[in-house]
């Protein structure tokens, strides 16, 4: 992978600056996993962050985005 798995809000914020790719997207969401493990939450916990009401993704996006970190949470060590 080209991008270090990030480990705070920051570098996450930080990664804006980087196009757009597959490996960006599959560092970021691994990066979330990390930091919310982290701070004690569940998979519950974040994919209900993920299904609040947002201006930027319609229901249908933040279905999509809440089962893919889903299988990535089951997934990443």
């Amino acid at each position: 992978m080209n991008y270090p798995i990030p480990t705070t809000p920051e570098e996450i914020i930080a990664l804006r600056e980087k196009p757009v790719d597959e490996e960006l997207v599959a560092a970021v969401i691994a990066g979330i996993i990390k930091i919310a493990r982290s701070q004690g939450q569940s998979i519950d916990d974040l994919t209900a962050e993920v299904m609040a009401e947002d201006p930027i993704l319609d229901q249908v996006q933040r279905r999509w985005l809440s089962e893919l970190l889903i299988q990535a949470w089951c997934t990443f060590p």
